[in-house]
């Protein structure tokens, strides 16, 4: 990808989602003049940044937008539904465009009529007829480049000349910020110049002395891409011309190159940067000690010694590694602000495609999670949020008879628990109906009807997520819920997380998204069991005991034991994971005690091992939605194992 363009991308999405904020809240606080002003200098921006390269469609809508934001600035228009809609439409498109370029290196086919459109729309709210032509390029004067090239400066560079560009600055171009001489002074190799007035002779009663009445020729042995660069925020005021053999001859543009798409940058905090080196200075610190180490051990070191230094230069290395692999983590975490920062104008476009009134409430946007995490948090929100707004949300006059305020309320809120993220999204609509759910389950087939009705409803509720229920014949109140809902709890899982639902029928459904923050070094447990290794999280176990057998008592048709005057149920592990029958109790049984909500449970295993860190992975697609299964770790010897999500697994 081109070095300017890939900046282009990047910045230009910034833009668009800086664009997107102020309007959205300019809605809320229509005379905030500090809205206006950042709106119009985002647009200003991205106009000029447009000009550095052939997307002139885009360059057209940004223009025009930028016309409706400085007649609002100027106070000549109000802040109203219909500009800001206009603007929103008009950023969103160039947003779509701007993807477009990512994957394409250029824009759609039909960009010049979409763009002539959004124009022709603007141009209404601003009070002109749509059917003025829009603005052209700006007019070629014969023979301007000859004159031009025959005023060479008095001290011409020995360079060929390259770029010959003629700039009309906009009338208003003083009231902009635009100075056209800093512009002439800041272009590099300048070596012709000619500056005149593009009205020569205005009646003295019509002259307006703050209006900018210039036209500015210019040329430059400089690179096409450098001149380009020192015009970029006012690219729709210049004619820029690539010179080759003859004044006037236009050079050959080269074809737009398709751009990576799957090229991604990230912007790191310089400190974290400065973290790494500095990790990287002690290993080879460390690493010269284990080499002096080495020539040691072939000497006169005793075996005590030998181990000592061992140890102890082991130590350090793992206090090494470990913060290396904390600061590599942290170097790919990104806020989730950008991701989220979608929403408002989704749903802000849903509700008025509907007919609803809705209020998006976003918290905990601030929270950092590991770039693939952020970037694959943003499909399954969006149609979460669809759904809730399409088929969660009712329309007003239903809440009403219902007795809700009219405007409904979908919440995403975002918090940080220990090594996880949990993502809440709720609205307090009409909720889930289990009836509807059981009906249409017996209708798809997926289950028989004694089952069904021994289903408790939070289990009937979750059978939305099966891909049965991705079907058009569906309930009128379930169309949708269900729709898609298997997509989501895939992409979710690929990213090594859970995703849960629940609901109230009339008021409202909650879905809940646990995701790891980052591939983060997990300490757990190695643990024996059936002649296998697994390992448990320590954060899971509240301690490790051993229980004699003449403790253990049958209860039901369970076991248990007494633990400092507490009954705490005992499970097998083998039993759980389905790998081995309940067998009688040796003299002794070592047990793992697990916290599950305000209760104790013990698992039974056959040996503790070790304790280790381990860098967690989550498991492939394929197992994702194994139960009881967390990811999956390597071990020192190169074998892999499986880490329990004992929680799940105890059900």
């Amino acid at each position: 990808m081109d070095e300017l363009l890939e900046q282009f991308l990047i910045e230009g999405r910034e833009l668009v989602q800086q664009a997107s904020d102020d309007l959205l809240a300019l809605e809320q606080s229509p005379s905030d003049a500090l809205l206006i002003d950042s709106a119009f200098r985002s647009i200003h921006t991205l106009k000029g940044s447009v000009g550095l390269f052939d997307f002139a469609p885009m360059g057209l809508v940004l223009h025009a937008a930028e016309d409706l934001l400085g007649a609002i600035r100027d106070k000549r228009l109000a802040v109203d539904r219909d500009n800001v809609d206009g603007l929103l439409i008009a950023v969103g498109q160039t947003e779509r465009w701007i993807d477009a370029i990512a994957h394409a290196g250029s824009l759609a086919e039909d960009a010049e009529d979409v763009a002539r459109l959004l124009a022709a729309n603007l141009r209404e709210l601003l009070g002109l007829s749509p059917a003025a032509p829009l603005p052209e390029p700006l007019p070629a004067q014969a023979g301007w480049m000859d004159r031009l090239l025959a005023d060479r400066l008095e001290n011409p560079s020995d360079e060929p000349v390259r770029v010959a560009v003629r700039y009309l600055p906009d009338s208003g171009a003083y009231f902009r910020g635009d100075d056209p001489m800093a512009l002439v002074r800041n272009v590099p190799g300048l070596v012709a110049l000619r500056i005149g007035l593009r009205d020569a002779g205005p009646a003295s009663g019509d002259y307006d002395p703050f209006a900018c009445n210039l036209v500015v020729e210019f040329a430059s042995s400089a690179a096409l891409e450098d001149v380009k660069a020192s015009c970029r925020f006012v690219a729709d005021q210049v004619e820029i011309v690539p010179i080759t053999t003859k004044p006037g001859k236009a050079a050959p543009v080269p074809e737009s190159r398709p751009v990576d798409a799957t090229s991604k940058t990230l912007r790191v905090d310089s400190r974290r940067i400065d973290t790494l080196a500095e990790i990287a200075d002690e290993l080879v610190v460390i690493k010269n000690a284990l080499s002096d180490l080495t020539v040691e051990a072939g000497t006169a070191l005793d075996r005590d010694a030998l181990v000592e230094a061992l140890a102890e230069r082991q130590a350090v290395l793992e206090r090494l590694v470990g913060r290396l692999h904390r600061t590599v983590m942290s170097v790919r975490l990104v806020p989730l602000t950008p991701v989220l920062s979608r929403f408002p104008r989704l749903v802000r476009e849903i509700a008025a495609g509907l007919g609803k009134e809705v209020d998006l409430r976003i918290t905990g946007g601030q929270v950092e999670v590991d770039r693939s995490i952020a970037d694959g948090l943003l499909d399954p929100l969006t149609h979460l949020i669809r759904n809730a707004m399409d088929h969660g949300v009712e329309f007003s006059d239903q809440r009403r008879q219902a007795g809700k305020p009219p405007r409904a309320t979908v919440e995403l809120g975002i918090s940080r628990q220990g090594d996880h993220l949990l993502v809440q999204l709720r609205d307090d609509g009409r909720g889930i109906d289990p009836g509807a759910i059981r009906r249409v389950a017996l209708e798809r087939q997926l289950m028989g009807a004694e089952e069904l009705a021994a289903l408790p409803d939070a289990s009937v509720i979750d059978l939305i997520f099966r891909p049965g229920f991705s079907t058009a014949d569906q309930v009128t109140d379930l169309s949708g819920r269900g729709v898609g809902m298997d997509a989501v709890r895939a992409a979710v899982g690929r990213l090594g997380g859970k995703v849960s639902l629940e609901s109230v029928l009339g008021q409202g459904t909650t879905v809940r998204l646990v995701l790891p923050l980052s591939n983060v070094l997990t300490k757990v447990v190695l643990v024996a069991c059936a002649g296998e290794r697994y390992g448990v999280p320590m954060e899971a176990i509240v301690e490790t005991a051993k229980i004699d057998a003449e403790r253990i008592f049958p209860v039901r048709a369970g076991r248990a034991f007494i633990l400092r005057e507490r009954t705490i149920p005992l499970l097998d592990l083998a039993v759980l994971l389905g790998i081995a029958e309940p067998t009688p109790p040796d003299l002794e049984h070592k047990v793992l005690v697990i916290r599950m909500g305000s209760e104790l449970v013990a698992i039974g295993v056959d040996a503790y091992l070790d304790r280790r860190e381990l860098s967690l992975r989550p498991m492939p697609q394929l197992l994702s939605g194994m139960r009881g299964i967390a990811g999956t770790a390597l071990l020192g010897d190169g074998q892999m194992i499986l880490v329990l999500d004992v929680g799940d697994l105890i059900g």
